[in-house]
């Protein structure tokens, strides 16, 4: 066996092979070797592979740490020697390598030094050899007290010449200075300073990398997880719900986004069958299975990804959920899997790899789905150059950063508009998005007709539905509008259509802030969706659906969309009377609402009023305010329509103005307990005094507020 002195002179293509053999020896075999004019023996002759070659000093290459390498659970794994555990480790690193040193008879001047050790981690120009106080002192403060750790291990700082910097002219020398680094302990990365490599780290974490890449790559690779949704099992890879990591990114926290997509393309089936469907992005592919395993014959899907890994992946699912795979029209044919008895296929499913744009431009399709990874705006020109007539296009957003008026830059950026953060600002989003697939679609010589649009925490789902003509995208270009919203008491309105120019648009607010503050009050956003964002009828069906299918998560919030498109609270309290029906009146239900859908042969969607108010923001300082069912039907009573949103479950939906909204709460509103009051509700002021009181609170708050600003 070689001697460790000749062992640690090896080039650097040959450090694996070094490693391995530092790790088999065993410990009695690490011995000093003899000195270079003594004969070696034919047995301890080196082999031409792994002769040693000349090379620097010891501190001048990349050294292999012995503690790490000796250790039984990381013998795959080469980390560099800056890399320890333990204070202990990087000193006993110091007393073993000065040991290699003495013995190697390289360095003539360690045989004089006694019990002096020389730095592992800094050159000998640099740092002398000193006494172990001395040395343990140097270690302490230089290396280990700025060092980074991760997972029980320590990144010390490392002087050694392991990464190359650019040497510089200083007066007429050339000085090649040496810089001060890290090793990263996962990429074996080098980075230079302290901050640099905290972030480095710190993305490593976030992409789920958490293991050496030599670790890694010996591992055998782990087996992908099987998941089921709505009767369909998908293959997901490992770190499956982080994008950054995988290809094949499955978020189980959209599921109720494709439930919601689903009854929409089981609607469509209804009317003209059958349908053919792009996923456009399929990732796993759970959707389009999920479409072409519970629909049949009715749709023929194609599911779309540029990603190979993806495309792999969506056909391994197909299989395992006993669907043909149809490649480049040709249907592929599976020679290893073999069906059991009494199985058959169930449908096909079309496997493509391609750009979106590039596939959408060369095909037709009467469904299509965008769902990429943030806005989609860069892939709503192809969409809507071959849709069908009458067909649907859906789009998921995910980009809510920018929708919700985090990031107003990047709204102005990419949907060419201008937003601020409001009480409404989820229904803001929606109609934004609206907004940009009319325009889109307007280009294309086409109209869109909106049949439903939901925003939650995480996305904002669009379904439009298309219609051929420069009449129809006329009529849909004249509804988009620019918003006046005022910053004071968050009223707000539709600018009105007209071509002159209004010096002071902001009048036109129902509100009387614009002359009593000082100052611009209102601000002008868009340009937006200003028309109805539900269709009653098609949500009916879709509701249909869901009861067919067993959708039961989507249904109250189908129900819900139903009751905001109708806009009253009267069917809203009727329809929820029945709780927990069985399976007969679930059946009876169903029969109930398709006659409903049988008997309107077209959908009709009923304008409802724009936008809603938070029963919390304009809540009266020191009064308790109702109940928010007992406050719908106040509104109700009062001759507004009225209903809640799912845009916020403290929203209320009406064509109430502020004023009036205001004037209603703190009718019904009871005074706060104080100390010497009676408990129990407090009568009604008269109706005289209620607009009296709401202005002068308004007005107080106007005071206050100005006060501030001054």
């Amino acid at each position: 066996m070689e001697n460790m002195a000749e062992e640690e002179l090896l080039p650097l293509e040959k450090e694996e092979e070094v490693a391995q053999v530092l790790i088999s020896a065993p410990d009695s075999a690490r011995v000093p070797a003899p000195a270079p004019d003594s004969a070696p023996t034919p047995d301890s002759a080196p082999t031409p592979a792994s002769a040693p070659a000349p090379a620097p000093a010891l501190a001048q290459a990349p050294a292999l740490s012995p503690s790490l390498a000796s250790a039984p659970d990381e013998a795959e794994s080469k980390r560099h020697i800056s890399i320890q555990r333990q204070l202990a480790d990087l000193e006993k690193l110091a007393f073993e390598t000065e040991d290699f040193d003495s013995s190697s008879s390289l360095n003539l001047d360690n045989l004089d030094a006694g019990n002096k050790q020389a730095c592992p981690l800094c050159p000998k120009e640099k740092f002398r050899a000193c006494n172990s106080h001395k040395l343990r002192r140097h270690l302490q403060n230089l290396h280990w007290k700025v060092s980074v750790e991760f997972e029980g291990y320590t990144m010390c700082i490392c002087h050694l010449p392991c990464r190359p910097v650019k040497p510089s002219i200083i007066g007429e020398q050339i000085s090649s200075k040496m810089g001060a680094h890290y090793h990263c302990i996962i990429c074996s990365a080098t980075i230079t300073r302290r901050t640099d490599m905290l972030g480095h780290v710190r993305r490593h974490v976030n992409k789920g990398e958490t293991k050496s890449r030599y670790i890694a790559a010996s591992a055998a690779k782990p087996p992908n997880e099987i998941l089921k949704e709505a009767d369909t099992d998908v293959q997901v890879g490992p770190n499956y719900s982080i994008p950054q990591k995988t290809d094949s990114y499955f978020n189980p926290k959209m599921k109720l986004n494709r439930q919601l997509i689903f009854c929409t393309l089981a609607a469509l089936a209804e009317e003209r069958k059958p349908l053919e469907c792009l996923d456009a992005f399929g990732a796993t592919g759970i959707m389009g299975l999920q479409w072409a395993k519970h629909l049949g014959n009715a749709v023929k899907v194609t599911i779309n990804d540029l990603n190979e890994n993806s495309v792999t992946l969506i056909q391994e699912n197909c299989h395992l959920n006993k669907l043909k795979v149809v490649v480049d029209s040709k249907e592929k044919e599976e020679t290893d899997e073999v069906l059991e008895e009494g199985e058959e296929k169930l449908g096909n499913i079309q496997v493509t790899k391609m750009d979106a744009n590039v596939l959408m431009h060369l095909r037709s399709f009467d469904f299509i789905h965008l769902d990429p990874f943030g806005t989609s705006v860069n892939y709503l020109d192809s969409a809507f150059r071959n849709v069908r007539n009458l067909g649907i296009v859906s789009v998921t957003s995910t980009d809510i950063s920018s929708l919700y008026a985090k990031a107003q830059h990047v709204a102005r950026r990419h949907y060419g508009c201008n937003i601020v953060r409001t009480e409404y600002y989820k229904e803001l989003a929606a109609r934004i998005v609206v907004a940009a697939l009319a325009r889109a679609a307007a280009r294309c010589n086409k109209g869109v007709e909106v049949l439903f649009a939901v925003a939650l925490e995480h996305f904002v789902l669009v379904v439009v539905r298309v219609l051929r003509g420069p009449t129809s995208a006329d009529e849909t270009a004249k509804k988009i509008q620019y918003l006046i919203h005022c910053q004071w008491c968050e009223e707000r309105i539709f600018q009105k259509d007209g071509n002159m120019v209004e010096e002071h648009p902001y009048r036109q607010l129902p509100c009387n802030c614009h002359g009593s503050m000082p100052g611009k009050t209102a601000i002008e956003l868009g340009p937006l969706w200003s028309s109805s964002l539900f269709n009653t009828g098609f949500l009916k069906r879709m509701l249909v659906e869901s009861l067919h299918h067993g959708l039961d998560d989507i249904q109250p919030l189908v129900k819900t969309l139903i009751f905001e498109s109708e806009c009253n609270p009267q069917s809203q309290f009727s329809v929820h009377s029945p709780a927990n029906p069985n399976k007969q009146g679930k059946r009876k239900g169903s029969e109930t609402v398709t006659s409903l859908a049988k008997k309107q042969k077209t959908d009709v969607s009923t304008e409802h009023p724009p936008f809603y108010y938070n029963i919390h923001r304009h809540s009266i300082k020191g009064m308790n305010m109702p109940k928010l069912k007992k406050f719908l039907c106040y509104l109700s009573q009062a001759g507004f329509r009225v209903s809640r949103t799912h845009f916020d479950p403290m929203g209320v939906r009406t064509d109430a103005p502020l004023m009036q909204f205001k004037s209603i709460l703190l009718k019904h509103s009871t005074p706060t307990n104080t100390g010497g009051q009676p408990e129990g509700p407090v009568p009604p002021a008269p109706e005289d005094t209620v607009a009296d009181r709401v202005e002068a609170a308004v007005t107080d708050r106007a005071e206050a507020s100005s006060c501030r600003r001054l």
